[in-house]
């Protein structure tokens, strides 16, 4: 059966490295996954927010 170069390499990778599927899934979850948002508590913040003048580093003083 006919096999891409690709195939070929990551199959290889995967025998070399048995555990770069772990840490895929751990660097994703790490980065990626998050916990649902709770959208009391986010437009509690936003409320309380402190606005930015246009131009922060200019101050009339």
């Amino acid at each position: 059966m006919y096999q891409s170069d690709i195939t070929q390499f990551i199959n290889q990778l995967k025998e070399q490295k048995p555990s770069l599927e772990e840490e895929q899934r751990r660097g994703r979850a790490l980065l990626w996954d998050k916990q649902p948002v709770d959208l009391d508590e986010r437009s509690k913040q936003q409320q309380s927010r402190v606005n930015q003048t246009p131009y922060v580093y200019y101050q009339n003083f």
